[in-house]
């Protein structure tokens, strides 16, 4: 019974973490060579990749930043599809047809996305989460075709976190806003931990600016898998990022976790449930998805989280009654995320989980 009840909880792990496969993305590409790299985007879900030594026309650097990096990509790559700031092409069944882009450009923010999906697009759940760690994994740095084959031609020598450092370090030179924030989605939560102390480790040693060390970090429906990593020494990859996230708040970096699905519930899924002491915790309830629909549940952290920069931050209670506080959201301060994160408290949402619009949310604070 036991090992029939395993086979039938990792094969609905497969299921919801498979990506939806959307429309066409604005940021395309050939399949055909690797194409990584941060994307600005502009109102209207256009984009332009960032180049150096190339002018972007949605790049401000005396603007708030925020780079959003997304997680395992199956398959993605044998239609050309990518994730975008549009619900309804990520989403088709569940999201709204919004360029959420459009409200961050409004309020003055560059907004991009960093691209490791043909890297990120791998059968095994577990082989896409070792690239974000080291080159020398089960499957190395090889990345997929549209043809759906591997290649490692021109593939990276380092791991993906560090192909995004890279690459963050060049597009945000001469950068003087007043924020830069990471948000990763389910793999990609682990993408921007990793990101987040390698830039961190930069700017201690004196070879990257103070203001690239990123302000905050939103964990978006995070997943982490089970047991011990031989690429990390023996830890588990949630292990690694509670130890990485100790050590960055004590930099002034502020943490916000948003819980959508029940992923990490599942199969090879770890739980991590010591994370959730560490960051800002919010529970979203995306009652408007159908609850055998944990794939859409999984994306909604990452569609609600940058939809509701269109609306003021949500209203906080506490046993039904309003505080005067506000609960978490992108539109919060980071501030308020901070004051949240350090508290013994965790958030969950008490109204409007039957519409994908931010703008009837409010969430119930409650003891950890």
């Amino acid at each position: 019974m036991k090992k029939a009840r395993h086979i039938v909880m990792s094969f609905l792990l497969l299921f919801v973490l498979v990506p939806f496969v959307p429309s066409p993305a604005a940021a395309a590409y050939d399949g055909q060579t690797l194409d990584t790299g941060i994307y600005w985007f502009g109102s209207g879900n256009v984009s332009q990749k960032f180049v150096a030594g190339q002018a972007n026309s949605y790049f401000n650097p005396t603007k708030p930043t925020v780079i959003y990096i997304h997680g395992w990509q199956k398959d993605s790559t044998l239609s050309l599809q990518r994730e975008t700031f549009n619900p309804k092409r990520n989403d088709a069944t569940n999201g709204p047809d919004v360029n959420t882009v459009d409200y961050w450009v409004s309020k003055g923010w560059n907004i991009g996305i960093f691209y490791w999906n043909q890297l990120a697009d791998e059968a095994e759940v577990k082989d896409a989460e070792a690239k974000i760690w080291t080159a020398t994994g089960p499957q190395g740095m090889r990345w997929r075709k549209k043809d759906g084959t591997y290649s490692t031609s021109g593939a990276p020598t380092v791991s993906a976190a560090q192909v995004f450092v890279n690459t963050y370090k060049q597009a945000m030179q001469g950068f003087s806003g007043s924020e830069v924030r990471l948000a990763g989605h389910s793999l990609g939560s682990q993408m921007v931990t990793n990101s987040a102390k390698l830039i961190s480790d930069q700017v201690d040693a004196g070879t990257v600016p103070a203001n690239l060390r990123p302000k905050r970090v939103a964990m978006l429906d995070p997943f982490w898998s089970k047991d011990a990593k031989s690429y990390l020494g023996g830890k588990w990859t949630g292990e690694l990022c509670r130890e990485y996230v100790t050590h960055l708040k004590t930099k002034g970096v502020v943490f916000e976790q948003y819980k959508s699905s029940g992923i990490t519930d599942l199969g090879i899924g770890d739980s991590n449930t010591g994370m959730n002491l560490l960051t800002a915790f919010a529970e979203l309830k995306p009652w408007y998805i159908s609850s055998l629909d944990q794939a859409g549940k999984h994306g909604a952290a990452r569609d609600w989280y940058f939809y509701s920069m269109g609306f003021a931050a949500p209203a906080e209670t506490k046993s039904g009654a309003a505080t005067g506080l506000y609960g978490p959201s992108a539109t919060t301060s980071t501030t308020r995320i901070q004051t949240m994160m350090n508290s013994s408290n965790r958030w969950y949402q008490n109204a409007g989980q039957y519409t994908a619009s931010p703008s009837d949310d409010q969430f119930e604070v409650t003891a950890r």
